[in-house]
């Protein structure tokens, strides 16, 4: 306790740096927080565009198939099992980011 009473304060021209110095580095990490979160938006988003389409399309193609029962489709059509679930048939989705652990793409 007696070191902190004999260390001097700085004098108030001196501390301006510093103080105006924690200012910009504050700033700074604000920044750079907003642009990773708006790349994570974006990244967000054109995912979503995706999802849409290919719900449109399942959906478009479904639509055809009711209106249409006895054309052929270029894909057969099998009932789904219980062991393999009803999307066996989709591919998995592409992985994005360094696959660091503990990174997520959300």
């Amino acid at each position: 306790m007696t070191l902190l009473g004999i260390a001097p304060a700085l004098p108030l021209h001196a501390a301006g740096k510093y103080v105006a110095g924690a200012y910009i580095v504050f700033v700074l990490v604000i920044l750079i927080y907003v642009a990773i979160m708006a790349v994570r938006l974006g990244r967000m988003e054109r995912q979503l565009v995706e999802l849409n389409r290919d719900l449109e399309r399942r959906d478009q193609a479904a639509t055809e198939q009711d209106r249409d029962p006895g054309s052929t489709s270029a894909e057969p059509e099998s009932e789904p099992d219980a062991a393999t679930g009803s999307d066996a048939h989709r591919e998995p989705a592409p992985v994005s980011g360094s696959g660091r652990l503990g990174d997520s793409s959300l």
